[in-house]
């Protein structure tokens, strides 16, 4: 949280309604413990509670869900779980009652699935709470709408009487703690606000944000370029790995991580031989199995003689991106004796992330020897292995 951000209001308790089985979304898992964005969906809303100074937050999980969910939460404090009912009102009143020691002067409900939580939205549903004893935030109907008689239209409805209800929903804990307790166990409640109003509160409305959308289909978490539907098994991080030698020749300039190094001896190979890169494909091919470096450029092909081997690098980094991946970070770790790495290591390093199009700070270049031993250690080659670690495309 940084410090020009004051926190919410003490007292201010946090409850992350998780117990779902997310099915909509596929997958092995429950949708709301998938990756989305490079994190899982749940720790979006906690990092977000948290940092607004949200404080205990309790989650309510399915059934033997615990382990995934403190993965998730790895690292924020004053987090707690529970073990969620059958329905989502039942999974929201065990956190309730999980809350009921600390006694908070309020509380925001959240779904998991929905990840982009404005700060603006917890503001103003706190300042809410100062005059009812509800809030929830709250955006326009935009499209027409009508009633539905089996496949023909109905009547139709008046949009500027609707409003699509978001979360989180605020409530004074006391009054949605009774709220809960009194409901009479009739079909699952949508949402609190509707448990609140059954109990005769009242619930202010304030401005919602679209960035609150909610995650429900595989499609949600993202499409390839090519507009497809990614599968579930493109919702995680890949990571692919590579390794390549090449031997020291006179004659030839040396080449490694797309910069002329000046040696007395080049690696040889068909193309410019830059060993580091050549590793560096193929961990990018293999993050999304695309064969390997010799399929997409065969040494036998002359249009590769002496070829600079950023191609090859660039080639990859769009193959990754055709898949519906985009690139989190690359290592690169070169194994010699000579030349000496660390004098070259940035100008490495921003050559790679322009290749790339990454930042330098998540492209690594690192150097070790073989202790003189092997063919590295007698200086006859040099070797090179990399990996590289994919997120799918949001």
């Amino acid at each position: 949280m940084q410090d020009s951000v004051p926190p919410l209001a003490p007292g201010t308790a946090g409850i992350v309604v998780a117990a779902g089985k997310g099915l909509r979304a596929g997958g092995e898992v429950p949708k709301q413990f998938a990756p989305w964005r490079g994190k899982p969906l749940l720790r979006h809303s906690l990092e977000a509670l948290a940092g607004a100074g949200v404080a205990p937050i309790v989650v309510a999980i399915p059934e033997g869900a615990e382990a995934i969910a403190r993965s998730a939460a790895q690292g924020l404090d004053r987090i707690r779980f529970v073990t969620g009912g059958e329905t989502r009102q039942a999974s929201v009143s065990r956190a309730l009652d999980a809350l009921e020691a600390d006694a908070p002067a309020r509380v925001l409900i959240h779904d998991a699935a929905r990840p982009g939580l404005p700060r603006r939205v917890m503001d103003a549903l706190v300042a809410a709470l100062g005059q009812w004893p509800g809030a929830i935030p709250v955006l326009p109907v935009v499209d027409s709408l009508c009633h539905a008689e089996g496949a023909l239209m109905g009547a139709p409805a008046r949009r500027e009487a609707l409003r699509r209800v978001q979360t989180p929903q605020a409530f004074r804990y006391a009054d949605i703690l009774a709220a809960h307790r009194a409901w009479d166990g009739a079909p699952d409640a949508g949402d609190d606000a509707q448990v609140a109003q059954a109990a005769g509160l009242a619930v202010a409305l304030v401005e919602g944000d679209e960035a609150l959308k909610k995650i429900t289909f595989a499609s949600d978490f993202g499409t390839s370029e090519a507009g497809e539907e990614q599968s579930m098994t493109q919702l995680y991080p890949r990571t692919g790995t590579g390794f390549d030698v090449h031997r020291l020749a006179d004659g030839v300039d040396l080449w490694l991580c797309g910069v002329k190094i000046d040696h007395p001896r080049g690696l040889a190979g068909h193309s410019d031989a830059d060993v580091a890169i050549h590793a560096l494909v193929d961990a990018l091919l293999g993050s999304v199995g695309a064969g390997d470096i010799g399929e997409h450029f065969p040494p036998n092909d002359p249009q590769w003689r002496g070829a600079a081997s950023d191609r090859f690098l660039a080639h990859a980094a769009a193959l990754v991106r055709e898949a519906g991946y985009v690139i989190g970070n690359v290592d690169v770790t070169i194994v010699c004796e000579a030349p000496k790495i660390g004098p070259h290591k940035h100008a490495m390093r921003a050559r790679l992330a322009e290749i790339l199009a990454l930042a330098p700070d998540t492209v690594s270049v690192k150097a070790t020897t073989t202790e003189k031993l092997g063919f590295a250690g007698r200086g006859e080659g040099i070797a090179a292995q990399a990996i590289a670690t994919v997120f799918p495309a949001p």
